[in-house]
Parts: C-alpha cells; structure tokens; sequence
C-alpha cells in the first residue's frame, strides 16, 4: 500500500476505506433484514390467529374498512418517519393481500371439516 501524500490521503487508501464502510453499512443492513423477518414472522402468527377467529364465527376474511384505517396510519407513519408513503402504502397492500389469501385458506380448511 502506498503512503499518503502531504496533499492527503491516495486513491488506495481512500477506496480501501470506502470498502471498509461499504461492509459496516451492508453488515447493518442484513441485520436490519432479519429484523423485519423476525417483526414479520410474529406479525403473521397474530394474523392467523385472527383468521382463525374470522373462520369460527363466519366473518369474512377481509375487512375493506380495517385495512383502509391501516393504510392511512402507515401513510402517516412512513410519512413521520421520513419514508415514502406511497411506498409504506404499497408494503402494506401486499402484506394485506397475503393475510387474506391466509384467511381464505383457514376459511376453506374449515369448512372442508366440518
């Protein structure tokens, strides 16, 4: 490696650091990833238990209303902490329409037992 120049650091130097920090960053973000699998994972374990309850006393497996009322309070959240609300609003939309495909199936299981 080379040494630095009076004038500052070299170009080696400064990419070598620039690789260091791109690690930290990146060793964050898989964190961070896994933590959202974690906060995910216990968050569908809640939702079957709702589909659960839905299917025992024939609700239906969606909920228009409770799903609008998620969907504005991320939008403000996301929009809180700095995050594109269109793109919380979209995060949400696809983890709603899992939860309902989750509900239907419970649905469907349950009816076939009984």
């Amino acid at each position: 490696m080379s040494t630095p120049s009076p004038a500052g650091p070299s170009r080696e130097t400064e990419v070598e650091r620039a690789r260091e920090l791109l690690s930290e960053e990146r060793r964050s973000i898989d964190n961070i990833d896994a933590a959202l699998v974690h906060l995910l994972a216990e968050r569908f374990s809640h939702t079957q238990r709702v589909g659960m309850l839905k299917a025992e006393h024939g609700l239906p497996p969606a909920d228009p209303a409770r799903e609008q009322q998620q969907i504005q309070r991320l939008r403000s959240l996301a929009d809180e902490a700095g995050l594109d609300p269109t793109f919380a609003e979209a995060f949400m939309r696809f983890i709603v329409t899992e939860v309902i495909r989750h509900h239907e199936r419970i649905r469907e299981e349950g009816s076939a037992g009984a």
